[in-house]
């Protein structure tokens, strides 16, 4: 809006009122400039998100709050005030009502409440899956409003197997129980005017940071219809079709068929298809109709876009909000913390958290923070030996760089490093304090000199970086580890400082890792896999190696005699106590020069006699070894109840001792006098020279760790960070072709605009998924997290029966109740309920028709419920039933979808065929292939289906069990006759696959073919084969993740990224089959396996006859 004084002239005023500087004149003046103040002080804002449009306003989301403003812009109005999240507005037909995703009570739901303003109501209560990661997208998305207004359409995870799925469901605004909609699973919706079809997304990905997205799962629209449930693809690009809006005779949808999302308009008539909008920097994001215009967001302004004319107009807002949710304020960071260090003498500790370096006392006196630097990170802190400075890692300069403090803080900090561009890793002082080894994301191991500030590359990573290294403790040599061969082992080498030559000193047949000096300088004790004592599996003969490590010794001068050689007391000699107490009164004192003779080093080696286990964290300090020993795992979890144990080995009584247990990480002191321990949320300090470790004594006291917390600035950072990550760390260092700076540049103007972590989030999501590949999640950190109200959940389906207007329980879910996960309450011992019975009174509360049962059910998941049931709707024949409710039904779900499948298979085969589902490639989903492979490999045929499989790491162990040959056979006196090898399925298979096989559910079914195993039946799967890892935090603890490495052939082509699997053979389901009870690709599946049964049958011959000796 312009502001001109012409407008309200002089000449104006006397001319039409009379009079030279008239009282009218003087009014126009003021109004004038309160407006001029007005725009001033409310500039144009950016970030509104997920808006809706009625007649005359305009709702959107900002800060996780409802805001309302004319269909014209200007200053809007703020309609909710609840800390958690409120999203998705809708306006109700009429304009006098809005309907929205809201977090008010715990767990997100549906809430409506007038456009003006008011209490919201509550209308859902079912929890379904209360908690999933960003980039599923919330749970409770409100979707649409049915066109006479009476119900609201949104979208649930209830009543389905697994968290990409949701189901489209109803509620009246005057509550009840939810219906669900007639449709097998759809995503966003709309209604034709007259209610009797829509236009659907069948498939959910909106949420997804994976921009010009060509897999599987890619997204089009179709038209339902609710009475037929006969439905008709309208779009068929290869890309992302979207957000379908039913607007008279045309459909509009999102596509980003230009590579930027745009709308385009789809003509019912003559199945035309046009653009309508054509932006070029940024997407056009979540469009939503109106009865004149559709809203939607682009660059993080809102645009309208007039149904008639076609005509896109900028909507300008301005806001008067407090921002409370970036406002600066001092906060306890101790639970943010992610490095700490010891002083050399104990005294106190240096600890990384939230971006900023503080010591704390071990008893006496205040936290101090050292840096004060809001907006920048700086992590890796670590305490010189020498008790004068801190070094850390900080990207100060926008890029890491190694700095230094005086440990009381005074003065100003050094920059030692001039890094330029790249992340660093854990610097690591020399015990002289006069150098630095540290490495960077170039894979090379770096070593700088802090008085000259040169820095030294000490090695270079062949496959991956090098983390782990120690120094001598005569500051001349650098023990570390890396990758040097073409195998994965890892071999220990040694770096001369003297000579700049760098040793190989282990030979690379088995993992040797975790190199540490002695004090003294005489041995290099590290840990080996080296202990091969394989055990074998109870279902089948195969082996697995664990408790491979042990702890070892290499002596260092050729003369020095092993630690463990015989001993034998004689006269003359000086005692071993007077020699004990010799050391202690050196142990500060550390060796000019230790003597190493790389010749035969490898030879000189000697085991600790530790029993081999799984162990880390390797240190020496005078006669002790400190490590981590790990309790025994399984992919699932610890078997038994073993906690990580802090144990040493004393060198002079020659005994492996605990230190303490339940343990997370340690440090000792530079003066070996103390140990710092972090054990659960507390950080402790014992003697090092204790025999056990106290959990109750010398517990730091972190309730001072206070500092001043400027969101916005943390912001910007973690933005860059991200970006940096990113560059750093993806697998392809062209970036896939994007001009990665252009994307900084794109983006970066919009955080200063986040008002909420939930906007940083998006905005790291759209600039990660610029690089249109899989696995660039984004999510976490420092926002409002409402408690869940614990919904108590019975595992069964609520049907109501008006005629006597109470509740009946409907189906009632099968489980396994001696499995906690798969429990189903009311199937339980001892509790008499069935199907069909009616209930009066749930916990002494009346239960009517007209209710949603789930109301009554809310924060008592964790307590005993009554139920009052009765097998009539005779309220004289009811009774009381004790229930113990569960509070997730997704497992009981997915439980009785497989038992469904199975069912079907086998009464479509007579028995004939096994069924198994492989819901995920990790731990789950390898145990529950390995609970149904080994009662069906006998069988004619196998069914495996990875369809909704959400990847993980295993798909090779299931394959390697698939693809075993039968070569030969064995048999007994009696009955037993057996295959080899052993469990090996001899028969036909084929492979169900669909758009929601994912990652390395893409990667089994890709191999299952390339093995000859059978067909693959389905539609295309997702495409997303490019995996990551772990990685540090950002700031406030959230996380991006990098891919880190993709998948190619042997013919040297990239491979299923950003493509998926084809089948075989294609079936897309139909939801009228699916309705009715039946899966058109497992029958198809069935109807294949059992052809081949019939025309190629794989049968083992019968046992031979007694064989004759005799006759040889």
């Amino acid at each position: 809006m312009i502001y001109d004084p012409a407008f309200v002239s002089h000449e104006y005023c006397e001319k039409y009122i009379g009079g030279k500087m008239s009282y009218v004149y003087k009014i126009c003046i003021t109004i004038f400039m309160i407006l001029i103040l007005s725009g001033a002080l409310l500039a144009e804002d950016r970030l509104f998100r997920f808006p809706d449009v009625s007649e005359d306003m305009i709702a959107f989301s900002y800060a996780g709050d409802i805001w309302t403003v004319d269909i014209e812009g200007g200053l809007a109005r703020k309609i909710t005030t609840d800390r958690g999240l409120e999203i998705f507005p809708k306006f109700s037909p009429d304009g006098r009502s809005i309907a929205f995703t809201g977090q008010y009570d715990g767990n997100t739901h549906v809430y409506y409440m007038p456009t003006q303003g008011g209490e919201p109501d509550r209308l859902t209560y079912h929890p379904a899956i209360a908690k999933t990661s960003e980039r599923m997208g919330p749970e409770h998305v409100v979707m649409d409003w049915t066109p006479d207004g009476n119900k609201i359409l949104f979208r649930s995870r209830r009543h389905v197997l697994d968290v990409w799925l949701g189901r489209l469901m109803l509620v009246d605004t005057a509550g009840g129980l939810p219906e669900e909609f007639p449709v097998p699973y759809g995503g966003f919706t709309s209604f034709s005017s007259d209610e009797s079809q829509i236009a659907y997304c069948p498939v959910y990905r909106d949420f997804r940071t994976w921009k010009r997205y060509k897999g599987g799962m890619a997204q089009d629209v179709y038209i339902y219809d609710l009475k037929t449930y006969e439905q008709k693809k309208i779009t068929d690009w290869v890309g992302t079709d979207n957000m379908p809006m039913w607007a008279g005779n045309k459909i509009f949808f999102n596509s980003d068929r230009t590579g930027r999302l745009n709308l385009y308009a789809y003509d019912i008539n003559s199945g035309q298809i046009n653009q309508v909008t054509d932006f070029t920097e940024y997407d056009v994001r979540w469009p939503s109709l109106g009865p004149k215009h559709i809203v939607f967001e682009n660059g993080g302004y809102l645009y309208l876009l007039d149904l008639t004319s076609e005509e896109v107009n900028k909507i300008s807002i301005t806001l008067g909000a407090d921002r409370e949710l970036v406002r600066p304020e001092y906060v306890n960071v101790s639970e943010n913390i992610i490095d700490y260090s010891l002083s050399p003498d104990g005294k106190r500790v240096v600890m990384g958290a939230r971006g900023e370096v503080f010591t704390v006392p071990a008893e006496k006196g205040n936290i101090r923070n050292l840096t004060k630097s809001n907006g920048v990170y700086e992590k890796y802190s670590v305490w010189s030996p020498d008790g004068k400075y801190i070094v850390y890692v900080s990207d100060k300069t926008g890029e890491d760089e190694i700095y230094i403090i005086s440990q009381d803080g005074r003065g100003d900090e050094i920059k030692l490093s001039t890094n330029g561009e790249g992340w660093l890793f854990y610097p690591r002082w020399s015990p002289d304090s006069k150098k630095i080894a540290f490495a960077d994301a170039n894979t090379n191991l770096l070593i700088l000199n802090v008085n000259s500030q040169e820095v030294t590359v000490a090695d270079i990573g062949e496959k991956t970086g090098i983390y782990d290294y120690s120094w001598s403790p005569d500051s001349r040599w650098l023990a570390y580890t890396k990758l040097p061969d073409k195998t994965s082992i890892r071999s220990i080498f040694l770096y001369s400082l003297d000579n700049n030559q760098s040793y190989r000193i282990t030979p690379g047949i088995t993992n040797d890792y975790s190199p540490v000096f002695d004090t003294d300088g005489k041995y290099l004790y590290f840990f080996s896999d080296r202990n091969f004592n394989a055990e074998t599996g109870g279902y089948e003969f195969n082996f697995v190696y664990n408790a491979m490590t042990g702890t070892y010794a290499m002596i260092l001068s050729d003369g020095e005699r092993s630690p463990f050689a015989p001993e034998s007391d004689e006269v003359g000699q000086e005692s071993k106590n007077d020699e004990k107490d010799q050391k202690q009164d050196k142990r500060k004192e550390l060796p000019s020069k230790i003597n190493i003779d790389i010749e035969g080093l490898s030879e000189r080696e000697v085991q600790i006699p530790v029993r081999p286990g799984d162990y880390d964290g390797l240190e020496a300090i005078g006669g002790r070894i400190y490590y981590f020993s790990n309790p025994f795992r399984g992919l699932s979890g610890p078997k038994g109840d073993q906690k990580r144990e802090l144990r040493y080995f004393d060198m002079e009584k020659k005994k492996d001792q605990l230190f303490m247990e339940d343990v997370a990480g340690f440090g000792i002191s530079a003066d070996h006098s103390k140990i710092l321990i972090k054990a659960g949320n507390k950080y402790i300090i014992n003697d090092a020279s204790a025999e056990k470790g106290d959990q109750t004594s010398g517990v730091l006291d972190l309730s001072g760790m206070d500092m001043y917390l400027d969101r916005r600035a943390e912001y910007r950072e973690m933005f860059d960070d991200a970006w940096r990550r990113y560059r750093d760390f993806f697998y392809d260092s062209n970036m896939h072709g994007v001009d990665w700076q252009a994307m900084y540049e794109l983006y970066k103007p919009l955080v200063k605009y986040a008002s909420h972590r939930y906007d940083l989030t998006y905005i790291i999501g759209e600039l990660a998924g610029e690089l249109a590949c899989s696995h660039t999640y984004v999510g976490g950190g420092d926002s409002y997290e409402p408690e869940s109200d614990k919904v108590a959940l019975l595992g069964v389906e609520f049907e109501a029966d008006t005629s006597v207007n109470l509740f009946q329980i409907g189906k009632i879910h099968d489980g396994k109740n001696w499995e906690e996960r798969l429990r189903s309450p009311l199937t339980e011992p001892g509790i008499r309920a069935e199907q069909g019975y009616y209930i009066f009174e749930i916990d002494g509360q009346r239960l009517t028709a007209e209710m949603n049962p789930y109301s009554l059910l809310v924060n008592k998941a964790d307590r005993i419920v009554t139920l009052k049931i009765s097998p009539t709707a005779d309220e004289q024949d009811a009774y009381e039933v004790e229930v113990d409710p569960i509070d997730n039904e997704q497992p009981l779900w997915y439980y009785n979808w497989v038992e469904n499948k199975r069912a079907i298979v086998d009464s479509l085969s007579d028995g004939r065929i096994g069924y198994i589902h492989i819901p995920d490639m990790g731990s789950f989903g390898l145990n529950q292939f390995a609970r149904q492979f080994y009662h069906l490999y006998k069988k004619e045929g196998l069914i495996i289906d990875v369809r909704f499989n959400g990847g993980g790491f295993v798909s090779q162990l299931a394959l390697d069990r698939l693809r075993r040959v039968v070569v030969g056979m064995g048999a007994g006196r009696h009955d037993w006759v057996g295959t080899y090898p052993s469990v090996a399925f001899h028969g036909h298979m084929a492979c169900l696959i669909n758009q929601y096989s994912c990652s390395d559910g893409d990667i089994f079914p890709y191999y299952f073919r390339e093995y000859g195993l059978g067909p693959l039946i389905g539609m295309r799967t997702w495409g997303g084969v490019i995996g990551i890892g772990g990685f540090r935090p950002l700031m406030d603890g959230g996380y991006v993740t990098v891919p880190g490495g993709g998948s190619f052939s042997l013919e040297g082509e990239w491979i299923m990224e950003n493509v998926g699997v084809e089948p075989d053979i294609e079936i897309e389901q139909d939801p009228a089959l699916l309705m009715q009870g039946r899966d058109p690709q497992l029958e198809r599946a069935v109807e294949y396996v059992m052809e081949k049964i019939r025309t190629e049958p794989k049968t083992l011959p019968d046992k031979p006859g007694p064989p004759d000796e005799r006759k040889r």
